[in-house]
Parts: C-alpha cells; sequence; structure tokens
C-alpha cells in the first residue's frame, strides 16, 4: 500500500469529478494522502476533506506564492484549523524566488511566523523551497525543535545530507522519473531510505508514462518504483517502508 504525502485535492482542476476521484484510491493501492493546504480558503477545504474520507489527512498553512494578502492574524485561524483531529502538519509553507509577486522578505516573514507555529503546537511542517535553497535552510536552522519535509526536493546532495543531520525528511514527485531528474536522483541516492518519502504534488506533475497529465495519488506508484530502482529495491519494499516513514514523521497511527 502507498501514501501520497502531498496532493491538492482542493484544486479545482478536481472540481467536476473530486469525489471519484478520491473514492477509487484505495482500490489503486493507495491507503494515505495528505492534502496541505496553500492559503487559508484551501487549508480549510483541506480539513473537511479529510472530515469526509478517512484515508486523507490535512496540514494548514499559506504557501510563499499566497502570501500577499497575509495579516499578522492569520496565524490565529491558522491554529484554531490546526486544532481539527486529522491536521498532521503546518503547510505548505516556505519560500519561492522564482516567482517574483511576492517579496521576499515578506516571505520569509510568512515562513517564519508559521514554523513558530508549528513549534507552538509540536506539529512537523511540509515546506515548499524553489530557487530559495539557501534562505530556506537558514530559516528551517533558526527553528532547531521543528521537524518537517522539503516536499518536491530539488537541493543538492550536500542540502539533502544537512537536512538529514537536523533531522529532517526529505520528499520526492513524478519529477524523479523524469530523464533530466539528475539532482533529484543524485539526491534519493544520498539519502537513507527511512528519510524519504513519496509523493504526487497533485494535481501537477505526472510521473512518466503520464506526464502531462492531471495527476492523482494512484500515479505515485511509478514514483515509488522509479526510487526503488535507485535504491536497489523491490517497489514493494520500497512502498512499505515509505508508507511507514509517512506514518511516523506525521505521527498517523492507523
Amino acid at each position: 500500500m502507498l501514501f501520497d504525502t502531498h496532493a491538492h485535492y482542493d484544486s479545482r482542476q478536481f472540481d467536476a469529478d473530486r469525489d471519484a476521484v478520491l473514492s477509487a484510491l484505495p482500490g489503486q493501492g493507495v491507503e494515505l494522502v495528505v492534502n496541505p493546504g496553500c492559503d487559508l480558503e484551501s487549508s480549510r477545504k483541506a480539513v473537511a476533506l479529510a472530515e469526509q474520507y478517512p484515508f486523507i489527512y490535512a496540514a494548514v498553512g499559506v504557501h510563499p506564492e499566497d502570501c500577499g494578502g497575509w495579516q499578522d492574524s492569520h496565524v490565529d485561524e491558522l491554529r484554531r484549523l490546526a486544532g481539527a483531529s486529522k491536521v498532521a502538519a503546518i503547510g505548505e509553507i516556505g519560500l519561492d524566488y522564482y516567482w517574483k509577486d511576492n517579496p521576499r522578505e515578506l516571505q520569509q516573514k510568512v515562513f517564519r511566523a508559521q514554523m513558530a507555529l508549528a513549534e507552538e503546537l509540536g506539529l512537523p511542517v511540509i515546506v515548499h523551497d524553489r530557487e530559495a535553497h539557501g534562505d530556506s535552510l537558514a530559516i528551517v536552522k533558526e527553528f532547531p525543535l521543528v521537524r518537517g519535509v522539503f516536499h518536491c526536493f530539488s537541493g543538492s546532495v550536500e542540502m539533502a545530507r544537512e537536512l538529514v543531520d537536523l533531522g529532517w525528511m526529505l520528499s520526492f514527485t513524478g519529477v524523479l522519473t523524469y530523464k533530466n531528474a539528475r539532482k533529484a536522483v543524485e539526491a534519493a541516492q544520498a539519502v537513507p531510505l527511512d528519510r524519504l518519502m513519496v509523493e504526487t504534488d497533485s494535481p501537477y506533475m505526472a510521473p512518466v508514462p503520464h506526464r502531462g497529465e492531471r495527476c492523482h495519488s494512484g500515479l505515485v506508484a511509478h514514483t515509488c518504483a522509479r526510487l526503488a530502482e535507485i535504491k536497489g529495491i523491490s517497489a514493494e519494499e520500497c512502498a512499505r517502508a515509505t508508507l511507514e516513514n509517512g506514518k511516523r514523521f506525521f505521527q498517523i497511527s492507523v
């Protein structure tokens, strides 16, 4: 059974057939899914989906691309949402320097505020880091009591090893199956299996042979199979290990 540790089923791309897609997942070998929020509204939707489907858990947070309207009072709403029984993390939070819409200083402020909230609540964090590796790592180090995962990891082998030394996890999407995924493959090779998770980032980043299609959690099997090849183990062993890693990280006991 598989654990898709990062999927956005609150996305409007699932509005036409959300229930059909989600109801089919257990039959496709998917045991668990974590749905992170990207702003307050999508965080509310993530919590609602977790209440509706027994295999879905939620994370709540404000993504760096969505932090333009940030107010300090938003921490209070995130704290309230995080009190729901199936909220497993604060996320998706972090830094994104690829898009220029939100100033770096604002992104960093919002990131720190949510790291502090995670520390207060004793929850792990799900970090988005795009072209901001140095600053992301620096802010993480400001909060030594917080543990988390860098989702869709795109950093160097050296950064991967440093995160592992800090007690963090790495997660890989379908990008791991792409021909140009050299950095991701090298990072996955360098990190112990017990620090790795798999994800789809649905509806984005569908793995080969479905690249370009709308992604869903059933396709995480392709990423898991590729990770198994990289680690020199069977797909079944990789699925079992990444499932247990995810359950441990998110403190899910089912």
